[in-house]
C-alpha cells in the first residue's frame, strides 16, 4: 500500500485514479517493491514523503509523474521549435554578420594597428594618459604572453554585444519610462531574465540554432546583458526633476524634444552606468558561451577545466580579469566626464 492510498480512497476516487492502470514504465520503487515478492513495509508517520507527483502517482495512475511533465514542456517546445526558427532566423541574422565581421576585423588587423586604434579610442573616451598607458600595458603583456588573439576575439564579441544591448536596452528603457503599464509588464520579464541561471540561456537555443552559428552565443550574451541598460535607462528619465520638465513644457517644447533635449541629457549618467553594468555581464557570458562555440579566451579557460591543465585555466582567467578591469576604468572615466560636463 502506498503512503497515500487512503486519500484518495477517502475522497472516493479509487476508480478515477485506477482507470490508467498501465501507468507507463515503472518507478524503482516500484521495481524494489516487486522483487520483494509485493512486501510492503509502513512508513513512519516523521518519514511521510511531500505529496509530489511522483508519491501521488503510485497511489494514483491517473496523476502524472514528474518525468511526464518534463516530457511534455519539451515536446511543447519541440512542436513550436520550427515556427520560432522560421521567425528568429531572419532577426538574428544581422547579429551573425557582426559578429562574424569583427571577428575577421579584428584578426586581419596586425596588432601594430590594433593596439594604437585602442589607445586612440580610449584617450579620445577618457582623456587620461594613466588609462591609455595602461591599456596599453595590458595588451602588450597579452602579447607577450601569446594571448593576444583570444583576447582581442573576447573584446570583438564585447564590443558587438554590447552595442546590440545598447541599441535595442536604450529605446526599451525609453519607452518603459513613458508608460507605467509597459514598466508592469516588463519589470517580471527582467527579473527572470537577470536571476536565470547562465548555463539555462544555452538550453533553448541550442535548439533553435546551429553551434556553428555565431547568434547562437550572441543572442544568449545580449539576452544576459541586457537587463541593466534597460533599467537603469528607465530609472534616469524618471529621475529627471519634474521642475525641469515643466519648465520645457513652458517653453513650448515637443515630447521628442523634451526627450532628446532635455530628459536623455539628464539621464545619460544613469545611462551610462548601465553600459558599464552591460559590458561586464557580456564578459562574464562570454566565458559561459565557449560551451556553445564563442571564441577567445573562455575556450582556454574550458580547455583548462576539461584537460586540468591549471596554468592554461588561471593565465587564461587572469587575462580575463585583466579586460574587465581595463573595460571597468574605462566606461567609468568615460562616465565621470558626462558627469562633470552636466549643467550644474
Amino acid at each position: 500500500m502506498a503512503t497515500y492510498d487512503g486519500m484518495f480512497e477517502a475522497l472516493g476516487l479509487s476508480d478515477w485514479c485506477e482507470k490508467d492502470s498501465s501507468g507507463g514504465p515503472m518507478t524503482m520503487a516500484q521495481l524494489l517493491a516487486q522483487s520483494n515478492g509485493g512486501a510492503e513495509e509502513k512508513t513512519p508517520f516523521w518519514e511521510t514523503p511531500f505529496p509530489s507527483l511522483d508519491e501521488l502517482n503510485q497511489s494514483c495512475d491517473a496523476i502524472a509523474r514528474t518525468r511526464d511533465m518534463t516530457s511534455w514542456v519539451e515536446n511543447l517546445f519541440l512542436s513550436v521549435k520550427d515556427g520560432l526558427k522560421l521567425v528568429l532566423d531572419p532577426i538574428t541574422q544581422p547579429l551573425s554578420w557582426a559578429l562574424d565581421g569583427s571577428l575577421w576585423l579584428f584578426e586581419t588587423l596586425p596588432w601594430f594597428v590594433v593596439i594604437p586604434a585602442l589607445l586612440l579610442i580610449v584617450w579620445f573616451a577618457t582623456r587620461s594618459l594613466a588609462l591609455v598607458g595602461g591599456v596599453a600595458v595590458s595588451f602588450l603583456f597579452l602579447a607577450f604572453i601569446d594571448h593576444y588573439t583570444p583576447a582581442i576575439q573576447t573584446l570583438s564579441i564585447i564590443f558587438v554585444c554590447t552595442g546590440f544591448s545598447v541599441a535595442l536596452g536604450v529605446p526599451i528603457g525609453i519607452l518603459m519610462s513613458r508608460s507605467d503599464t509597459l514598466q508592469r509588464i516588463s519589470l517580471p520579464v527582467l527579473d527572470m531574465l537577470q536571476t536565470l541561471p547562465t548555463f539555462v540561456y544555452l538550453i533553448p537555443l541550442i535548439f533553435l540554432f546551429s553551434v556553428t552559428e555565431s547568434k547562437l552565443y550572441g543572442v544568449a550574451i545580449i539576452l544576459y546583458a541586457i537587463v541593466p541598460v534597460i533599467r537603469l535607462t528607465d530609472l534616469g528619465i524618471r529621475l529627471v526633476d519634474k521642475d525641469v520638465i515643466e519648465a520645457a513644457d513652458a517653453f513650448g517644447m515637443t515630447s521628442r524634444q523634451k526627450l532628446f533635449g532635455v530628459q536623455i541629457p539628464l539621464a545619460l549618467p544613469n545611462i551610462m552606468a548601465g553600459v558599464n553594468q552591460t559590458i561586464m555581464m557580456s564578459l562574464a557570458m562570454v566565458v559561459i558561451a565557449s560551451l556553445v562555440s564563442a571564441p577567445g579566451l573562455g575556450v582556454l579557460v574550458l580547455r583548462g577545466i576539461r584537460n586540468l591543465e591549471l596554468g592554461v585555466g588561471l593565465v587564461s582567467g587572469f587575462g580575463i580579469v585583466l579586460l574587465a578591469i581595463l573595460l571597468d576604468r574605462v566606461t567609468k572615466a568615460s562616465l565621470n566626464r558626462i558627469n562633470a560636463a552636466q549643467p550644474r
